[in-house]
């Protein structure tokens, strides 16, 4: 209902109508899965430098359809954002301009359903930058892994301690990782981690 209302004023801003799509309902379990990784954690100051997405239909990650850019960044990568993601500046030299890589990126979401891990600060990302040339924020509706897991966790262990830590929920749920921690390969697990509990009999997904 909320959300209803607020894309009810969210709309009335949209300065290009070939995007009017975006505020379509959404596809009956179909879903988009994605990940950023940027020069640091305040979206205020800092950017995109890299995205990994996945599309999710009828209940299987669509492997033919990918979403990956790197993205040239005109502030410092800064030292612990590359201990965590290992891109350096010269990993960026042949990257693209991010004018290019939100548009893409809206066309390959459309009007799905976005899931992510802490996903409140992806989407800020891309906010940061489609709110300047749309004039609205992202109007998809929204799924946050870590929210479904603590729902599944405290059936057991009502008001207990839920450790909420991505490599956590990874192995409590016994999904494989994936290898080096970028923008790719976390969208691809998180959307094993959204499968595994969207499959859990009883467990509702709001």
């Amino acid at each position: 209902m909320f959300r209803s209302i607020k894309n009810y004023f969210n709309k009335k801003n949209l300065k290009n109508e070939k995007y009017q799509y975006l505020f379509d309902k959404a596809h009956e379990d179909e879903y988009v899965c994605f990940d950023c990784e940027t020069t640091g954690l305040d979206p205020k100051k800092d950017e995109i430098i890299s995205i990994g997405a996945v599309i999710i239909k009828n209940n299987t990650i669509i492997s033919s359809k990918k979403f990956v850019r790197f993205v040239k960044a005109k502030t410092k990568l800064q030292e612990e954002a590359i201990k965590v993601h290992h891109i350096r500046e010269i990993d960026l030299e042949n990257a693209l301009d991010i004018e290019d890589v939100i548009y893409e990126f809206l066309d390959f979401i459309g009007n799905r359903t976005l899931v992510g891990y802490f996903l409140e600060f992806d989407i800020a990302m891309i906010d940061k930058y489609v709110k300047p040339r749309l004039g609205i924020s992202l109007p998809n509706r929204r799924i946050e892994v870590s929210g479904i897991y603590h729902d599944y966790k405290i059936e057991t262990i009502p008001q207990g301690n839920i450790d909420l830590r991505f490599d956590t929920i990874m192995n409590e749920l016994d999904i494989p990782f994936m290898g080096k921690h970028d923008a790719y390969n976390d969208a691809l697990m998180t959307s094993l981690i959204f499968l595994k509990l969207k499959n859990i009999p009883k467990l509702k997904i709001r």
